[in-house]
């Protein structure tokens, strides 16, 4: 391996260049405009969603302070990805400097593992309300609530720390281009010269920690509200508790989908293209669709809108 090459690695003047999704495209500038589209959507949707919850006093439950605080990593999400790219397509620069790609690296696992926990929490809160009613204001109170969203972040930001310096540890004498459109690992880890299976090994096996653990308690969690939910005897009730978890597990679908394909299945399964269309579809469609799907179909969320517009200038956040 050549001295300076590993030395321009770690002086921070070696810069890898990010191929991105406009490279592979016929019409790029078609496709910027509709990512931009995109990405203002995201950021308005979470926006919007989170002053509701915490503007409203009906909308001051456990449930909600999950939901905007899934809310608030969408749009730190896709912030880190989007305007990057965005950037790069209009001023024609697509480098990105070995600390630059290290933090973008950082956020981005960090919010990634913090989200698979939040959705674990949002199951949990969910048995609770279904399964012990009586004792939810209990079981789940300011406290409790606060400890398992800080766990969440704490949990993720450890998660990104480690795998941010093992990787960026290496040293790169390949190829500078990164078939991505940002540092992910899988990708980054591509372009080393030295030995990585150990490494891919640990972020295997640190996956396969990080999505089993809120699995079992999402599965877990559902198992027992959809039993309680069987020996229902009110139609109502049944319908209602079914309509309160829907939409949850319509994001943990296609988030811990996407998760898996992307950190679990062999590299025999992966190519760049299909790595991108699945990054794609979790870091910049999830944020647009997560606040739709809590919104849209979420009676108090759309009354709290309602009330908002029709209160117009005279609205004002309370704080809590």
């Amino acid at each position: 391996m050549d001295n300076t090459t590993w030395l321009t690695n770690h002086n921070g003047s070696f810069a890898f260049i990010l191929m991105g999704l406009f490279s592979q495209s016929k019409h790029p500038t078609l496709l910027c405009v509709v990512i931009f589209v995109i990405f203002l959507m995201a950021l308005s949707g979470n926006a919007i969603l989170i002053l509701l919850i915490h503007s409203d006093a009906h909308l001051h439950t456990p449930m909600y302070f999950f939901i905007s605080q899934l809310s608030l990593m969408d749009v730190m999400y896709i912030s880190i990805t989007v305007p990057k790219m965005l950037m790069d397509q209009v001023m024609g620069v697509n480098k990105i400097s070995v600390p630059e790609c290290g933090i973008q690296m950082f956020l981005y696992l960090m919010l990634v593992g913090s989200e698979f926990f939040i959705l674990a929490a949002m199951a949990y809160d969910r048995y609770v309300a279904i399964c012990h009613p009586l004792r939810y204001s209990v079981l789940m109170n300011h406290r409790v609530c606060l400890l398992l969203a800080s766990g969440s972040w704490f949990l993720g930001s450890v998660d990104g720390f480690m795998f941010t310096v093992i990787t960026m540890s290496f040293p790169f004498c390949r190829s500078r281009e990164i078939h991505h459109f940002f540092c992910e690992v899988p990708a980054i880890l591509k372009l080393s010269c030295s030995d990585t299976s150990l490494v891919e090994t640990l972020l295997y096996l640190c996956c396969v920690f990080m999505l089993l653990v809120p699995v079992i308690i999402i599965s877990s969690s559902y198992t027992f509200i959809f039993l309680t939910i069987h020996r229902m005897r009110s139609a109502e009730g049944q319908k209602k508790a079914i309509a309160t978890c829907s939409s949850h597990m319509t994001v943990v679908v296609v988030f811990y989908g996407a998760a898996i394909y992307t950190y679990m299945l062999p590299s025999s399964y992966h190519t760049p293209e299909k790595d991108m269309v699945v990054s794609f579809f979790y870091t910049i469609l999830t944020p647009v669709l997560n606040p739709l799907v809590y919104s849209l179909r979420n009676k108090d969320v759309m009354g709290a809108l309602k009330k908002m517009l029709n209160m117009g200038p005279n609205f004002q956040v309370t704080v809590k």
